[in-house]
């Protein structure tokens, strides 16, 4: 089952002097060849994140965090998945399950993943839900 891997977990893989590097390579190093996507939403929040000096500890330039996302897609099993679920239909006219603004994107990602038969892979333990099961894989 491919892996979508979500915006954190994409910038741990992609900068090692993120909290987070080694357990993201380790999961790649050991999931990696079961396939992994990304999408245009993902990939924003990658540049647009390690751009941003509020937000990372050493923030870089939007080309360099271009170059590095350009190596990361380069690597074994790497999938674009389109965006191409309306978020109307990415709830499932389930509107609860986003009770929150800090929701959105994430049941969007989640209805990606399910969309595309596989799993979005995340730092985010909120996500480990019973209407997500199956459908997240907690790192």
């Amino acid at each position: 089952m491919t892996a979508l891997l979500d915006v954190n977990v994409l910038i741990a893989l992609g900068w090692r002097n993120h909290v987070h590097h080694t357990a993201a390579r380790k999961w790649f190093t050991r999931s990696s060849s079961r396939g992994w996507a990304t999408t245009p939403i993902t990939e924003i929040g990658f540049v647009r994140i390690s751009s941003n000096r509020r937000l990372m500890k050493v923030s870089t330039t939007p080309a360099t965090a271009i170059a590095q996302l350009e190596a990361l897609r380069r690597l074994p099993g790497h999938a674009f998945w389109p965006d191409d679920v309306p978020l109307v239909v990415g709830v499932g006219g389930d509107r609860a399950a986003v009770s929150t603004h800090r929701l959105v994107t994430d049941r969007h990602l989640i209805a990606l993943a399910a969309r595309y038969g596989g799993r979005l892979v995340t730092f985010d333990a909120t996500l480990a839900d019973s209407a997500s099961a199956g459908v997240v894989e907690l790192l």
